[in-house]
């Protein structure tokens, strides 16, 4: 390829709405350009990354032994009707009328689809297992869509599903996908941890995100540095603090906390330690006959809630709301900010995390305004909780599942999940095959999602520096450019780069030839920005003493290297000689 056949549009500035480094140096490098909130045009240059990425993608899921298929980006709304989700999934899902008034949704996930071709391909167990896949098109209406390709509306990614026999053979399906993934991720050059994950709006039991280790990442990674544990925080198993409740030291009784609504206030106040504050949370569920009924949650001070725990808690896993005004009042007598699990006017279920309910002692409000209780003790001063579980956050340091030391936390960037599903789909849609003794059993089902343009985005956000973008081998637009200074005016400078641009090719390697005869400083800050691992400069001076530089892109200094041994040096930079 050669530059001046190519377009390259750099900028200097990026938009203002481009807040994290990724949108700006993808903006900046011409690789993408806005078309509405959240939907963007991929450029030649973002282009080549994206068909990099896929290709990784398609060598490993064919290596595993998955199926490439297409599947429509439009899907009819009967199938998600049928599944239950057409109004489950909430206002991500665009819908939209076809002429004779029929209602079609933008696919954001294609498990309806895919079963549906199960359902119709696959009658007998001799067909089973299987894996399909496609590389698709995808839509999800962000309500705030930002971050460029990292939270955009349309994207692309690749997903993938597994239909088994049993549930032993979609273990094995599951196992087969997490060692590809595995396998893909080191490829591209990432930096990612597996990590046990929730299963969100897919549903099933089991599931593992991919997570790239990135400062501006949106999740929190717990793990333990002394294992191979790790898990998404919205899973991380947070452990009890306190090994046994200790007896009574203290009476209870009340305290003015003037304007202390919160409880680091509280603690201010009263010159306490936050760990010795409780905070009451009120939730409430709605039954289909009758009022509603109220939750009151209990964490330490110093801790916050983790509504996905809360979300698996028998009569809360249904769906919960937090509790109105007007619902904390008619049950507790005061408004919120001074709440708490004693003296309450109605009573309440009462949910305790694990390490509340071994606190002694502990401050909580007093269900009147401007004042909570200190002294307070469980059994004495109140009944002992209706439900005793782990409610919190994982906080740094909290001992670890090995008991080898304290968990550790840091964010990454989700780039792959894979979930074992079972028969939550299958089942809803009626997706069975004839078994070995002739039965009819339902399908066990996996999905296995990458998210292909997004992955740009996270290469991009763990490999940048001040100059622009520093680009992972596998998944660079280019590997290789050539910086011929002095194109126009100098035959010896053709000749060489063309020579070594010739055998770059020859060994495979992905070279582009910047022949557009810009000045060094310019164009070395142009591709800079647009950031290929290898750089050489071939200019008149070098060539008269038969040397060439080479400057591997995450170094400052270029290395003066013989015009003969220029190729062969480029190949080991690479990893390849």
């Amino acid at each position: 390829m050669r530059a001046s056949a190519f377009h390259i549009n750099t900028i200097k500035e990026a938009p203002n709405d481009a807040e994290i480094a990724s949108h700006r140096l993808m903006m900046r490098a011409g690789m993408i350009r806005k078309l509405a909130g959240g939907i963007y045009s991929y450029m030649p240059l973002g282009l080549r990354v994206i068909r990099k990425i896929e290709k990784i993608i398609r060598e490993e899921m064919n290596a595993a032994g998955a199926l490439e298929l297409l599947m429509p980006v439009v899907q009819p709304a009967e199938l998600w009707v049928e599944s239950g989700r057409w109004e489950q999934y909430g206002p991500e899902l665009l819908r939209m009328k076809d002429r004779h008034g029929r209602d079609f949704v933008l696919q954001p996930t294609s498990e309806e689809v895919i079963t549906d071709i199960a359902r119709n391909e696959i009658q007998s167990w001799r067909q089973l297992p299987v894996n399909f896949y496609h590389i698709q098109t995808k839509f999800r209406d962000e309500r705030r869509p930002r971050f460029g390709v990292m939270r955009g509306r349309e994207f692309t990614m690749k997903d993938a599903y597994s239909f088994d026999r049993d549930v032993a053979g979609a273990q094995k399906s599951y196992e087969i996908m997490f060692a590809a993934y595995m396998k893909i991720f080191n490829r591209m050059g990432l930096t990612f941890r597996a990590v046990s994950a929730d299963t969100g709006s897919i549903g099933g039991s089991q599931s593992h995100e991919f997570q790239v280790i990135a400062d501006i990442g949106e999740d929190l990674i717990v793990y333990d540095p002394a294992s191979d544990y790790a898990a998404n925080i919205e899973l991380a198993v947070a452990p009890c603090l306190i090994e046994a409740r200790s007896v009574p030291g203290a009476i209870m009784q009340s305290v003015a906390t003037p304007g202390a609504a919160k409880c680091e206030l509280v603690a201010e106040q009263l010159g306490l330690p936050l760990s010795q504050t409780v905070k009451s949370i009120v939730l409430a569920t709605d039954p289909t006959k009758g009022p509603a009924q109220i939750w009151l949650l209990l964490i330490r001070g110093d801790h916050e809630l983790n509504e996905i725990k809360v979300g698996k808690i028998e009569g809360l896993n249904a769906g919960f709301r937090f509790a109105t005004e007007p619902e904390i009042l008619e049950h507790f007598g005061c408004k919120p900010g001074y709440l708490g699990p004693v003296g309450m006017i109605k009573p309440v279920q009462i949910i305790a995390d694990t390490t509340v309910a071994n606190m002694h002692d502990f401050v909580c409000g007093a269900n009147q305004e401007d004042a909570h209780l200190t002294g307070v003790n469980w059994a004495r001063d109140l009944p002992e909780p209706s439900l005793v579980t782990d409610l919190r956050n994982v906080v740094e340091g909290d001992m670890a599942p090995s008991g080898k030391g304290g968990l550790a936390i840091q964010r990454g960037i989700e780039v792959g999940h894979v979930f074992y599903l079972g028969t939550k789909y299958s089942e809803a849609l009626k997706a069975t095959f004839l078994n070995e003794n002739g039965k009819p059993a339902l399908m066990e089902m996996g999905c296995y999602g990458i998210g292909v343009t997004r992955i740009v985005g996270a290469a991009i956000e763990q490999n940048h520096d001040d100059r622009g973008i520093i680009w992972p081998r596998a998944i660079a637009p280019f590997e290789v450019v050539i910086c011929a200074v002095g194109w126009g005016k100098s035959e010896a400078v053709r000749r060489a780069a063309e020579s070594i641009y010739t055998d770059l090719l020859a060994h495979g390697v992905d070279v582009i030839l910047d022949d557009r005869d810009l000045r060094p400083g310019i164009m070395f800050a142009e591709w800079e920005l647009i950031g290929p691992p290898v750089r050489i400069t071939v200019g008149e001076r070098g060539l008269n003493d038969g040397v060439i530089e080479l400057l591997s892109r995450k170094d400052t200094e270029a290395s003066r290297v013989a015009l003969a041994d220029g190729v062969q040096e480029t190949l080991k930079r690479l990893g390849t000689a």
